[in-house]
């Protein structure tokens, strides 16, 4: 029997690609007024485990809340958190994720994005932002899987993130879970502002239906998103770093069949997450 496990250990299943929010700052872990405002968001991030075909052997997580020139990359064996939220109760700033890094991985998406023509950087002091750390610490409590994370570019080139995703889809094969951290919507002055409910609704309404389009229509809805209806209520210009690892999932998505899997109300903004595979 354990002979039969350890195979069926060392088979890689080809993960999923996600999209998802991870809510404002480490607003899961301390008390908030209504105490129940991200009770939903936290409910369906503890779920995503149980429905993933398998545990995946690593993952790739792409945060808004890292940019740099060209596309960086986690090399550390051990990266520490960057507590990179403030105003939050002191006990936010002892929260810990213990999350092996993986330097044979950071090789592998330097390998890859080189081949599509894509610059990279590994950084073996880079620590874990709270875009990895607060949703992982309700998806995988345990932090047994090791975690890369990627850089945005600061360009925010939809184009170029859309590639890098279609340069890094073979590592799902190799059982990499590649999940995109941001927000769907993201405009921090609309948060609460009851003006900005149905613009968020009607432009969460495009992006549900330009990702589950066919592949060709979704990648040129999304390289022009700032086209669609609100778009630019819901994610001001130049300060869009938080819907861009949409478009790394979508590219590492490929032919795959896209799909919003949750979607809720909070702070009277609509907010969504999305899964390809």
């Amino acid at each position: 029997m354990s002979e039969m496990i350890t195979a069926t250990q060392n088979v890689s299943v080809t993960q999923p690609v996600l999209f998802i929010p991870h809510g404002a700052g480490p607003c899961f872990f301390i008390d908030w007024k209504p105490y129940d405002t991200w009770q939903g968001m936290a409910d369906f991030l503890k779920n995503i485990a149980a429905l993933l075909p398998a545990l995946p052997k690593a993952i790739l997580m792409i945060s808004a809340h890292w940019q740099a020139p060209v596309f960086g990359i986690t090399c550390g064996a051990q990266p520490e958190l960057i507590y990179d939220y403030y105003g939050f109760p002191e006990h936010t700033y002892e929260l810990i994720y213990p999350a092996q890094g993986s330097p044979v991985l950071a090789e592998r998406i330097a390998i890859l994005l080189s081949e599509a023509g894509l610059n990279s950087q590994q950084d073996t002091s880079r620590g874990f932002d709270h875009g990895m750390f607060i949703p992982l610490k309700l998806i995988f409590p345990q932090a047994e899987i090791p975690v890369v994370q990627l850089s945005l570019r600061h360009d925010l080139d939809p184009e170029a993130h859309l590639a890098a995703g279609k340069a890094l889809a073979p590592l799902r094969d190799e059982g990499v879970l590649i999940v995109g951290s941001g927000m769907s919507f993201h405009n921090m002055g609309g948060y609460g502002d009851a003006n900005f409910t149905q613009p968020s609704q009607v432009f969460d309404e495009w992006l549900t239906h330009t990702i589950a389009a066919p592949p060709a229509q979704r990648f040129a809805g999304l390289r022009d998103w700032p086209h669609a209806p609100h778009a630019l209520q819901c994610h001001p210009s130049g300060d869009e770093e938080h819907l861009i690892p949409l478009m790394v999932a979508a590219g590492a998505a490929g032919e795959d069949s896209g799909r919003k899997i949750y979607s809720q109300q909070i702070l009277k903004t609509q907010i969504s997450a999305f899964r390809f595979g």
